[in-house]
């Protein structure tokens, strides 16, 4: 058993029989031992994006704990099969930093795994790419697009689809990506079928709009229903909606084999949870984690799916 392995063990095994009262309130104490300044730092970042629950510990609102309680408690062993499904030990040592972040307040492993190396979601040691038709899901500004790009150059790309459900956002996105060939920009939500669905604008930023019941009508579209041809890599970035659309594009996972970069941040649950929905859909998959975000708060978790050939 080499070091990773054994740190990962020791965390699950101290975690694993507690009741969630007790995990709760080992978490909760961590939490309130901090410097008052980065209690508040993390507070502020949670309740502007709101993704994961509440947290101000001055009027006693601990939701953000109690959802992370909650995935320790009933999902150890989904954590567990992640971390057994993970391709190289970079993932499995990002897996634990992240959990030992939820659980002690660990900021010095994660801040380690940072990856500064490579364009996000282009990890040129995972990725390899010739004439792929790219679909960028939560394509925002065209930020990941012109990552693409700068990785690859334009000759590694047959067509790319962006998908941008902000009307504002997409009128630069149109503007930023109009001197490259064979991009199709849509203004639409991608979610598991065709329908009219709800936005929620966020007061921060639009890249946080999200989907919900309730707020400016959109349409959305299942990537199945509104792509004919082969797909060969799909990124998504879409707060919290990325199990729905990977559902939406099942047909392609299973018969075009695509390489995934999912983000798997915008809850407690997609860290595992979207690794497990791309193994029900097509076996064969191998996952990775890397990580581009804020270290005092783990966010920017890309989960890579990359499908076995020689399978």
């Amino acid at each position: 058993m080499n070091y990773v392995d054994y740190n990962f063990k020791w965390l699950i095994n101290r975690i694993r029989g507690k009741s969630r009262d007790d995990i709760f309130n080992h978490i909760k104490n961590n939490y309130l031992n901090l410097p008052q300044s980065t209690k508040k730092a993390i507070e502020n970042f949670l309740n502007d994006y709101g993704y994961w629950g509440k947290l101000d510990y001055e009027n006693n609102e601990y939701e953000e704990i109690w959802n992370k309680t909650e995935t320790f408690y009933y999902h150890l062993d989904d954590l567990e099969w992640l971390y057994e499904h993970l391709g190289d030990y970079r993932s499995k040592k990002l897996l634990f930093a992240i959990l030992y972040n939820w659980y002690d307040y660990d900021f010095n492993t994660l801040k380690s795994l940072m990856d500064n190396t490579y364009c996000h979601y282009f990890d040129l040691d995972l990725i390899s790419c010739n004439n792929e038709v790219l679909v960028d899901v939560g394509a925002y500004t065209g930020d990941t697009t012109l990552d693409f790009i700068k990785s690859y150059g334009t000759n590694n790309y047959k067509k790319i689809y962006c998908y941008e459900m902000t009307p504002n956002t997409f009128r630069q996105l149109k503007e930023n990506l109009r001197e490259y060939p064979h991009i199709v920009c849509k203004c639409k939500a991608v979610s598991d079928k065709n329908d009219i669905l709800h936005m929620q604008s966020n007061n921060v930023s639009s890249s946080a709009n999200f989907l919900c019941d309730s707020g400016e009508e959109i349409d959305a579209v299942s990537l199945d229903l509104d792509i004919e041809e082969a797909i060969t890599m799909i990124k998504m970035d879409i707060e919290g909606a990325e199990e729905k659309a990977i559902l939406g594009a099942k047909n392609h996972i299973l018969n075009n084999h695509p390489k995934l970069l999912i983000s798997v941040y915008h809850n407690h649950e997609d860290i595992w949870k979207i690794a497990k929905t791309i193994d029900s859909i097509c076996e064969g998959y191998h996952f990775f984690l890397r990580f581009y975000g804020n270290y005092i708060f783990p966010t920017e978790i890309v989960l890579f799916g990359i499908y076995d050939n020689n399978n």
